[in-house]
C-alpha cells in the first residue's frame, strides 16, 4: 500500500451491485394463513414467523403500588416479630436470646438470597443490553460500538475454559479492518456456535419428553403439570447455556418475555391452526389421538423453546442461520407418521 493510500474497510461477503436501471423488487406481502397438504410442512409454515423483541411498557404507578405495599407488609411482619422477642424476654431470658440468633440467621439468609437476586437480575440486564447494542452498531454501522460489543460478550464468558481458545482466536482479531456486520458475525461464529448447538439439544430433548409423557399420561392434569415443568426447566436450561444465572424473579421476568415474544409473533395463533390442520389431516385419526395430542404438545414446547432462547442469547443473529422449528421438533411429525 502506498503512503497515499488510506485504510479501507472491506466487506468478508459483499453482495454484488445491481446492474443499471434494475428496480429491486417490491418487498412481500405478509404471509396470509396456509394450507398444507401434510402434516410437516405446517412445522415449515410456522418456521417463517420472525421473532422480534417485543416493546416494554412500563407503569410508574404499578411499582409505586408494590413498593407501597411492601412496606406496608414488612413494617407488620417487623412489629410481629419485635413483639413476640419482647414477649420471650420477658418469659425467660435465654428464650429472647436464641430468637435473637435465630432472627440474625433468617435475616443473613435473606440477604444472600436478595444478593443472589439482583446478581441474577444485572446478568439479563447484562446480556439484554449486549443484544441492544448489537443491534444498535448494525443498524448505525457503528464499528467502536461493535467492538465493545465484542469484547463485552467475550467478556461475559471468560469463567468458560471451553471458549479459552475462541476467545484468544477473536482477540487476533481486534486490530483488523472488518465491517460491522463481519466482526459481530465472527464473535457469534467463535462464541455463540457452540452454545447455540447445546440450546438446540435442550429444546428437542424437552419438546420429546413434552410429546412422549403427553401422550402416555391418563390424566388431563398430569399433561398440564408435566408440560408446566418441562417448559419451566427449558427456559432455565437456555439461560443458564448462554450465561444468564436467573432466580425467581430472574425467571419471572425471562418468561414473561418469553410470552411476550410468542404473543408479537402470534406463536399462540400458530399453535391453533397447528391443532386444527394436525388433527384435521387425520394423524391423530390414523394412530390415536393422545399420539396427536402429544405431538402438539411437542411442538409447542419447540416454540416456546426458541422464543427462550431468542430472550437469552446475547447477540442477534448475524451469520449463523437462527433455528427453526423444524430444527428442533420436526422429528415429532415425522415419527408420527411412521407410526
Amino acid at each position: 500500500m502506498t503512503s497515499g493510500q488510506k485504510p479501507r474497510a472491506f466487506r468478508l461477503s459483499p453482495e454484488p451491485p445491481p446492474a443499471p436501471g434494475f428496480a429491486p423488487p417490491p418487498e412481500a406481502a405478509p404471509p396470509g394463513p396456509v394450507i398444507v397438504e401434510e402434516p410437516f410442512e405446517i412445522v415449515d409454515a410456522a418456521d417463517g414467523v420472525p421473532v422480534p423483541v417485543a416493546p416494554k411498557r412500563r407503569s410508574p404507578w404499578g411499582g409505586l403500588f408494590w413498593s407501597a405495599a411492601g412496606g406496608l407488609v414488612s413494617l407488620g411482619i417487623g412489629l410481629s416479630i419485635e413483639r413476640m422477642i419482647t414477649d420471650l424476654f420477658q418469659a425467660a431470658p435465654w428464650l429472647g436470646y436464641v430468637a435473637l440468633a435465630l432472627l440474625a440467621l433468617a435475616l443473613t439468609a435473606l440477604a444472600v438470597i436478595l444478593g443472589r437476586e439482583l446478581a441474577g437480575l444485572r446478568r439479563e440486564k447484562r446480556i439484554e443490553r449486549l443484544r441492544q447494542s448489537a443491534i444498535d452498531a448494525i443498524a448505525s454501522r457503528d464499528h467502536s460500538g461493535a467492538m465493545l460489543v465484542v469484547r463485552e460478550v467475550s467478556a461475559l464468558y471468560a469463567d468458560r475454559a471451553q471458549l479459552a481458545a475462541a476467545r484468544g482466536r477473536l482477540d487476533g482479531t481486534a486490530d483488523a479492518i472488518l465491517d460491522v456486520d463481519d466482526r459481530i458475525g465472527l464473535a457469534e461464529r467463535e462464541l455463540l456456535a457452540d452454545l447455540d448447538r447445546q440450546a438446540r439439544n435442550a429444546i428437542a430433548t424437552a419438546a420429546k419428553q413434552v410429546s412422549a409423557v403427553t401422550a402416555l399420561s391418563p390424566r388431563a392434569i398430569v399433561d398440564v403439570a408435566f408440560v408446566l415443568f418441562a417448559n419451566v426447566r427449558l427456559l432455565r436450561r437456555i439461560a443458564a447455556i448462554y450465561g444468564g444465572r436467573p432466580g425467581f424473579l430472574g425467571f419471572l421476568r425471562l418468561a414473561r418475555a418469553a410470552l411476550a415474544h410468542l404473543t408479537v409473533t402470534g406463536g399462540m395463533a400458530v399453535g391453533e391452526s397447528v391443532i386444527q390442520q394436525v388433527l384435521g389431516l387425520g394423524l391423530a385419526a390414523r394412530v390415536s389421538a393422545k399420539l396427536g395430542e402429544g405431538v402438539l404438545n411437542g411442538l409447542m414446547t419447540g416454540r416456546f423453546g426458541l422464543a427462550a432462547l431468542a430472550v437469552c442469547r446475547p447477540l442477534p443473529f448475524v451469520r449463523i442461520e437462527p433455528p427453526r422449528l423444524s430444527d428442533v421438533a420436526g422429528e415429532l411429525l415425522r415419527s408420527g407418521e411412521e407410526k
